[in-house]
């Protein structure tokens, strides 16, 4: 995930009440949605990092660690409209993206759009549904749009898909194909809060605190789709020199001669790794991208797009720590 200490651009921290622009209203996005979620401001940057890039995220973290409170918090925080669609073994494609209806006041049939058509869509335990109407979802994410009886639908703007995993538990799961990981831009782990935290969130909880109310949390919206499209082209823009663009691809190359990997990076995920660096440096306040940049978005943006030999698992080896080992070989440009 993305370190703890490089959660808090330097944009936004040194901007001040009077700064005005869409990278201080995503700052106090930040700020409203920790009014609701103790703890998770590194998750949370990463879900305004994919949102900026016009991505999708993976989220895995054990149940109870706020996944759904943080989607809906930041739903609000963003004016964005946002839904949740818990995955069971029986839900169908149509209940994701929607069907035709008849209509027997006009003899014809109408199509009723499914939750997909929302900004943000929260997809609860996605590999719990069979792999059609994971397709469905998927489809959607890629196309934005969604295809009924020869007939396209397009997506909201802007519209992205959060969609939880539990890393503990496997039993009556189907898991994701590599090739459907790789349409996520990210993925982040939602780890279980610091003490420190926890004890916050039990005072807040001893104090009244409704996590179905947000209203009542104090939640406003601090900023519009008008300021993620404003960020988004502006994260276009930022410099990406020559050195670091081959130092994205070397790493990348790496994975694929990794001996502990059997896939690696391809070069979507390089491409996405570039995005989410610019897009990181232009929360921070730069217009250039730095290694910085790079290794910090190195593990969000790849872990799930690579796959470990079954001899590195059996050694206790994870995608994050190859990873890290290759950060630390992979020679850095000035």
């Amino acid at each position: 995930m993305i370190a703890e200490d490089a959660c808090q651009p330097d944009g936004p921290k040194d901007a001040g009440p009077a700064a005005a622009g869409p990278r201080a209203a995503l700052a106090a996005v930040r700020q409203e949605v920790a009014k609701a979620v103790v703890g998770q401001d590194p998750v949370v940057t990463g879900l305004l990092i994919a949102l900026i890039c016009g991505g999708h995220v993976l989220l895995e973290g054990v149940p109870g660690v706020a996944k759904t409170l943080l989607i809906r918090a930041l739903a609000g925080a963003l004016s964005l409209d946002g839904k949740r669609l818990q995955f069971t073994p029986d839900l169908m494609p149509g209940d994701v993206t929607g069907s035709l209806i008849y209509d027997a006041r006009t003899a014809a049939f109408e199509f009723r759009a499914g939750p997909v058509f929302t900004n943000l869509l929260l997809a609860d335990e996605i590999n719990r549904t069979p792999p059609k109407t994971q397709a469905a979802l998927l489809e959607a994410m890629e196309e934005r749009q969604v295809s009924v009886d020869g007939q396209p639908h397009p997506l909201p703007v802007p519209f992205c898909v959060a969609a939880t995993q539990n890393p503990v538990e496997y039993e009556g799961t189907y898991p994701l194909p590599e090739a459907q990981l790789d349409r996520f831009m990210l993925t982040l782990t939602v780890p279980l809060p610091e003490r420190a935290d926890e004890i916050a969130i039990l005072r807040r909880h001893a104090a009244g605190f409704d996590p179905r109310d947000l209203r009542a949390a104090g939640i406003r919206p601090a900023a519009a789709p008008a300021d993620l499209a404003q960020a988004r082209d502006e994260a276009r823009k930022v410099l990406v020199s020559p050195e670091v663009t081959g130092y994205i691809v070397d790493l990348c190359r790496a994975t694929r001669t990794s001996p502990s990997l059997r896939l690696g990076v391809s070069p979507r995920g390089a491409t996405a790794l570039m995005a989410t660096s610019r897009a990181w440096a232009w929360l921070s306040g730069r217009d250039y991208v730095t290694p910085d940049d790079v290794k910090s978005l190195a593990s969000p943006t790849l872990r799930h797009r690579v796959q470990l030999r079954p001899q590195a698992e059996l050694d206790g080896a994870t995608s994050d720590g190859v990873l890290a080992g290759l950060l630390a070989t992979v020679p850095v440009p000035r």
